[in-house]
C-alpha cells in the first residue's frame, strides 16, 4: 500500500463523517415534519401564550435563551445547544478540509464569502481535530424586527496531526440567526 492510497481513505473517512454530522445537524437543528402548530382561534392563541411564558428554568449561563421561548412554537433550547455544537463540529471540520460545498448551507452569503476566500488562500489546516468541544455561554440574544441572532460563546480543545499532546484550548464567539416567521426551522452561521 503505497502512502498515497492512505490519504484516500483519510478523504473517504472525512467525507463520510461530514456526511454524518450534516445529517445530525439537520435531526437537531430542525426539520419540517407536518406536525407543526395549525392556526388556532382567538382564544386559543391567547391560551397559548400564557402557556408559551411558562419557560423551563434555566441555568445562569443560558438564560438568555428565554427570550427565544417567548417568541418561537416549539423551541428547545437542549435541542438548540446540542445543534449548536453540532454546527460548530461541523463547520470546522469543512473548513479545515475545504468542502465549501457544506459551508454554503450553514453559513449566511457573507460570512460563506469569509470561509470561502480563508480557504482559497490556504489559510485552513486539514491536519486539526476537535478533542472536545463546550458551550460555556450564550452572551446575548438579539431580537430584530425580522430575525433572532443568538452570540455564542464555545471552548473547545483542538490538536493536529492525531497528537493529542498538542492539544490546545480555544475560546470562540460565534452568532447563528434565524429569521423569525421562516418556516425552514434551521440556524445559520452569520458571524465568528
Amino acid at each position: 500500500m503505497q502512502y498515497g492510497d492512505l490519504q484516500f481513505f483519510d478523504i473517504i473517512f472525512f467525507a463520510g463523517v461530514a456526511a454524518f454530522l450534516i445529517f445530525r445537524l439537520r435531526n437537531v437543528l430542525g426539520k419540517r415534519t407536518g406536525l407543526e402548530k395549525q392556526k388556532k382561534s382567538g382564544l386559543e392563541r391567547k391560551e397559548n401564550i400564557i402557556k408559551e411564558k411558562n419557560v423551563p428554568e434555566l441555568d445562569d449561563n443560558f438564560v438568555e435563551l428565554e427570550k427565544i421561548y417567548k417568541l418561537l412554537d416549539n423551541f428547545d433550547h437542549k435541542d438548540f445547544l446540542d445543534g449548536a455544537k453540532i454546527a460548530f463540529e461541523t463547520i470546522i471540520n469543512a473548513f479545515n478540509n475545504g468542502d465549501k460545498k457544506t459551508l454554503r448551507n450553514l453559513l449566511t452569503n457573507e460570512t460563506y464569502t469569509v470561509f470561502e476566500k480563508a480557504i482559497n488562500e490556504k489559510n485552513n489546516d486539514p491536519e486539526s481535530q476537535i478533542f472536545s468541544l463546550n458551550i460555556e455561554k450564550i452572551e446575548n440574544v438579539l431580537i430584530e424586527s425580522e430575525k433572532i441572532t443568538v452570540k455564542i460563546k464555545f471552548v473547545s480543545e483542538q490538536f493536529k496531526n492525531n497528537d493529542e499532546s498538542t492539544i490546545i484550548k480555544k475560546e470562540d464567539m460565534w452568532s447563528f440567526e434565524k429569521l423569525i416567521k421562516s418556516k425552514n426551522p434551521n440556524w445559520v452561521l452569520s458571524s465568528t
